[in-house]
């Protein structure tokens, strides 16, 4: 087994993971360097598919305020957003996106050569920094990713997945164990801060926006550290992906389109949203899923329609030309006809607890991006404040880590060499068949914790995990990286359920129909490790 060190290690590759490394490099001296763990290859995380934009409370649009954005954040949160991460990160916004654009960041501009702003659902003014028109995530993950790989003080990892975090006896962090995909090869990593920056969820769920790789590793990775975990329950269903089956994720339609004019119909054209909220297809994300969920199971369909009729032609394919391409491969002219929709797992808004600065309850251990739970979002994410809160977070953590101190351990105790040495022993060689497993993982999600839950269908879910999990006898080392994977989705699937089994109220995202009330006082989940229950913690 191969062994090394690093002053800081960074589990993910997407724009929160990559921007960290970027500042880490700007602001500090590195003894050891900073390394870039990326599951899959650079640049194919989650963050690309981001489509509507970030938000930005900027000096360039005087008519915006941070007094207005946090107000928006703390409506949509439902009762369970922190303020102090709300205002933190409204606050830091403008300084944020700025630096961004100092990496070649380009932003949409008008003929003025003014930035562009759009308007997304449950915001109240126009916020929304968008790239490419409809490609923001991708602009920049591609511009960040250059900066990585011209970076000589970043090495990167791909196709490498970090398998178990080193916790010493004392329960603080001392680096991780990665497994190369490729290679077949285990390596030892020491370092004095480990960066979790893994995404979140995704893929277990039948329905996704997500790709293949958003299966929960950093969560469970820090679950069994013993890192406390919070309002897992909260997962964010998109209303609108797009309705045609092929490929391992949907894809999205961003909220931009409604934000622009496009209206929600049913098979026959009626328009529906007026019966649902007052706000319509910009009412907040959980309300307008539940609308449509409402209307296909009411009128016995399996999609609805988005009817962009109303927005100019050569404004909805300038402005949205990646979804105009897709909808174009799938037969659909988006300037003539309505695009197909229907919901779709999209978000996790519980993750790892961390403070402003990314440290989770673990010494050495740190979060940032959708793996993390900063209290930003609360029980429903309001729309483009996700690559916002990654942008912030990684600058802060960044800074917070410029005082630190940066040495990798040069010894270890003997709890971490009997964590090395249970991935020297001989492999159990039973093959699995991942695919079958995890479809049936994602359908019995899907079916029982998705956008309407219930205890009899959360409790025979639990039972179903808990029995696949009995199943699965790899407990620590596994064949290849599907079977790392579909343990990590079992595990998460387990923690998700439990929360949400022990949450006896609807609140944003988390719909209970025999629980459809939402209780007075808005509280936290939080999980750790060896509790049998979800502990709650009062939110003040």
């Amino acid at each position: 087994m191969k062994y090394s060190k690093y002053s800081v290690i960074i589990i993910g590759s997407g724009i929160a993971g990559m921007y960290s490394a970027l500042k880490l490099t700007e602001h500090t001296n590195m003894p050891d360097g900073i390394l870039l763990i990326s599951k899959y290859k650079l640049g194919d995380g989650n963050s690309k598919y981001a489509q509507g934009g970030i938000v930005g409370v900027l000096r360039e649009n005087p008519t915006d305020s941070c007094v207005s954005h946090i107000n928006d954040t703390l409506k949509a949160g439902a009762g369970l957003s922190e303020i102090n991460a709300v205002k933190f990160i409204s606050e830091s916004s403008d300084e944020v996106i700025h630096d961004l654009m100092g990496y070649g960041i380009d932003f949409d501009k008008n003929s003025k050569g003014e930035l562009c702003f759009t308007l997304e659902a449950a915001h109240s003014i126009r916020r929304i920094l968008h790239a490419g028109g409809d490609a923001t995530g991708r602009k920049i993950d591609e511009g960040l990713c250059k900066c990585v790989l011209e970076n000589e003080d970043i090495t990167v990892y791909e196709d490498t997945l970090a398998v178990e975090l080193l916790i010493s006896k004392e329960g603080e962090c001392k680096g991780v164990i990665a497994y190369n995909s490729i290679t077949d090869e285990y390596e030892v990593i020491y370092s004095a801060h480990t960066i979790l920056a893994t995404g979140g969820t995704g893929q277990l769920y039948k329905y996704t926006t997500n790709p293949a790789g958003a299966t929960g590793d950093g969560l469970v990775l820090a679950y069994n550290a013993g890192a406390e975990l919070r309002d897992l329950e909260f997962i964010q269903f998109h209303p609108t992906s797009l309705a045609v089956e092929g490929g391992e994720n949907r894809f999205l339609i961003s909220e931009a389109v409604r934000g622009e004019g496009a209206k929600l119909i049913d098979k026959s054209g009626q328009e529906f949203m007026s019966k649902y909220h007052d706000k319509r297809e910009l009412a907040p994300r959980d309300i307008v899923t539940r609308a449509i969920n409402s209307e296909m199971h009411l009128k016995h369909l399996d999609k609805v329609y988005l009817n962009t009729s109303s927005i100019d032609r050569s404004t909805i394919l300038n402005r949205f030309p990646t979804i105009a391409g897709v909808c174009r491969k799938n037969g659909i002219d988006i300037t003539k006809s309505p695009i197909p929709v229907s919901p779709a797992a999209h978000y996790s808004m519980g993750g790892v607890k961390t403070d402003l600065n990314g440290c989770t309850s673990i010494k050495g251990l740190y979060a940032i991006g959708e793996v993390s739970s900063t209290g930003l979002h609360g029980a429903n994410r309001l729309a483009s404040n996700s690559l916002l809160e990654c942008v912030v977070c990684a600058w802060s953590l960044a800074d917070y880590l410029s005082f630190a101190n940066l040495v990798a351990p040069k010894m270890i105790d003997g709890t971490i060499k009997e964590t090395i040495e249970g991935y020297e022993q001989n492999i159990d060689d039973v093959i699995y068949n991942t695919d079958k497993l995890k479809a049936e993982l994602q359908q019995l999600m899907w079916d029982n914790v998705g956008i309407i839950r219930s205890e009899e269908g959360l409790t025979e879910a639990l039972k179903k995990i808990q029995f696949l999990k009995s199943m699965f006898r790899k407990t620590k080392r596994c064949l290849n990286m599907d079977e790392y994977e579909y343990r990590n989705m079992l595990e998460a699937a387990e923690l998700i359920t439990t929360a949400a089994l022990n949450r006896r109220e609807s609140r944003g995202a988390h719909y209970r129909s025999d629980y459809p009330q939402t209780e007075e006082h808005g509280e936290h989940s939080l999980i750790k490790k060896g509790e049998t229950q979800v502990a709650y913690q009062i939110l003040h």
